[in-house]
C-alpha cells in the first residue's frame, strides 16, 4: 500500500471539543487536510518542539527520546494506518542497527516523538478518502489554526491576550524563560507569539 507523506500545517482550538486542540496535516503538495482531534498536554509537547523551546526538565516524549538515543534505537518514521469509529492509530517505525521493528501508539503521542526524531509523518489513502478534506481556492476553513510551531493564538471564544501588549522585547523574553522555566507551555507559547509578532512588524 502506497505511503502519503503529511507535513505538520499547525495547531489551533478545537472548535468541537472544548479543552482540546486540532492537530491540521496537509498532505505534501497537495491540498487535502486532515484535521486530527488532541489532548492539551501532547499539543503542547508538539508545539514545545515544533518552537524549540528548552524546557526546564525533560517532558516524557524527550524522555522517551533520551532513552532511545542511548540504547541507539532511531525511529526512522511514523504511519498513521487506520482510522476506525473517529479513532486514528498510529505506529512507530522502530530501528536499532539490526532490525525494525513496529511499536503501536496514540497517534498525538507518535507525533510528539516523530518531531523530536525528524522524521517523516505518513498516511495511507484510505484515511484520507474517510478523514481528510479536500480546500477548494479560497478556502481558508481549515486554515484558521496557528501555523506549524505555534499554539493557543486563536482561541475563537476569547479575546486576544492583552496583557504583554506593554512590555518590550526584553522584559517579553525574560517573561518566556519564566514560563518555560515554570512549565507554562501554553502561556509561553502566547508570549512567543507576541514576541515573533514584534519582530515580525520590524522587519
Amino acid at each position: 500500500m502506497k505511503k502519503i507523506k503529511l507535513d505538520i500545517l499547525g495547531i489551533s482550538y478545537s472548535q468541537s471539543q472544548s479543552g482540546a486542540y486540532a492537530l491540521i496535516f496537509g498532505e505534501t503538495g497537495k491540498k487535502r487536510r486532515l484535521p486530527i482531534i488532541i489532548g492539551s498536554f501532547e499539543a503542547q509537547a508538539i508545539a514545545i518542539e515544533l518552537e524549540k523551546m528548552k524546557p526546564s526538565r525533560p517532558l516524557t516524549h524527550d524522555l522517551f527520546k533520551n532513552f532511545a538515543t542511548t540504547f541507539n534505537i532511531s525511529i526512522n518514521e511514523v504511519i498513521i494506518y487506520k482510522f476506525q469509529e473517529g479513532i486514528f492509530y498510529a505506529k512507530l517505525i522502530c530501528y536499532d542497527g539490526v532490525k525494525e521493528v513496529e511499536i503501536d501508539s496514540r497517534t498525538s503521542d507518535a507525533v510528539a516523538i516523530a518531531v523530536r526524531f525528524n522524521c517523516p509523518i505518513y498516511t495511507y489513502e484510505s484515511i484520507l478518502d474517510a478523514a481528510g478534506i479536500v480546500m477548494q481556492e479560497g478556502d481558508e476553513a481549515i486554515e484558521t489554526g496557528t501555523q506549524a510551531g505555534t499554539m493557543g493564538s486563536q482561541k475563537p471564544t476569547e479575546e486576544p491576550d492583552k496583557q504583554y501588549s506593554h512590555m518590550t522585547v526584553k522584559e517579553l523574553e525574560k517573561k518566556l524563560m519564566e514560563a518555560i522555566d515554570a512549565e507554562a507551555y501554553e502561556k509561553a507559547s502566547v508570549i512567543r507569539d507576541e514576541i515573533n509578532k514584534r519582530k515580525g512588524s520590524r522587519k
